[in-house]
């Protein structure tokens, strides 16, 4: 296995023809530390987790996606915008690409729902969502539909605060992922993303009311967060499915 390769504020890799375009807008980034054993086994084959000082984490992020377009085209109108929130899991490959696993993703919208499951295999959900602002205060709702377990849910509220001039190192390791692991179709790939780099704010989690981590089948948070972020948002580009390498890891 090659050593991971450096955590950067900067997407390492261009992509010039992306397969999907989109906007992240109004995202909040709640962040549990973890041992790694206790996750470990929640990733796909050939990868494993991926560490900062010796622990993994366990992030719910919640935000809206906008202006979803393919292969350059413009965007979609409705089905390209709705709010989304994940649960994800951090992890690094044989080739030492660093990236998220997402263990479920909570979305607005049918339609892309099924694409999302049927066409990447990603663990797609379709639940009732909002996202509503309110001066300094997002409040993050959202409620299970199908598949399930039914009625699953979350109700995040962050006061947002000073944009962060420099990023710490765990700030980066969070949120400065470039790419993401995944099983498709029987083997696991890398979908690598290009954006600028995170405008980064300070937030207050003033709520947080979820069960999705546990529906998920992460272990239930035993303490408080340690890393509340928000942030405005970032154009990206994403593209397609490669295979990380094909040495086993684990």
């Amino acid at each position: 296995m090659q050593e991971p390769t450096p955590v950067t504020p900067d997407a390492p890799v261009p992509i010039p023809r992306p397969l999907l375009t989109q906007q992240w807008l109004d995202l909040c980034f709640v962040h549990w530390a973890v041992p790694p054993e206790e996750v470990a086994h929640l990733l796909p084959a050939g990868t494993v987790p991926d560490t900062h000082e010796g622990l993994t984490y366990v992030g719910l992020i919640a935000f809206r996606m906008h202006r979803v377009g393919w292969l350059g085209l413009p965007a979609v109108p409705y089905f390209g915008s709705f709010p989304e929130t994940n649960v994800r899991l951090y992890s690094v490959d044989a080739r030492g690409r660093r990236g998220v696993v997402f263990r479920s993703m909570d979305a607005a919208r049918l339609v892309p729902v099924l694409l999302g499951r049927i066409g990447f295999r990603l663990p797609y959900l379709w639940s009732r969502m909002g996202v509503r602002t309110s001066g300094d205060t997002v409040t993050y709702t959202s409620t299970r539909r199908w598949p399930g377990p039914r009625h699953a849910s979350s109700r995040l509220v962050v006061r947002t605060g000073a944009r962060i001039p420099e990023p710490t190192e765990l700030e980066h390791f969070l949120t400065a992922r470039w790419g993401l692991h995944n099983a498709f179709f029987g083997r696991a790939s890398y979908l690598a993303n290009h954006h600028p780099r995170w405008p980064l704010h300070r937030a207050e989690l003033v709520a947080c009311e979820e069960d999705l981590l546990t529906a998920a089948g992460v272990p239930a948070p035993r303490a408080a967060p340690v890393s509340v972020l928000y942030s405005p948002g970032v154009p990206v580009r994403l593209g397609g499915p490669l295979r990380p390498a094909a040495a086993p890891i684990r």
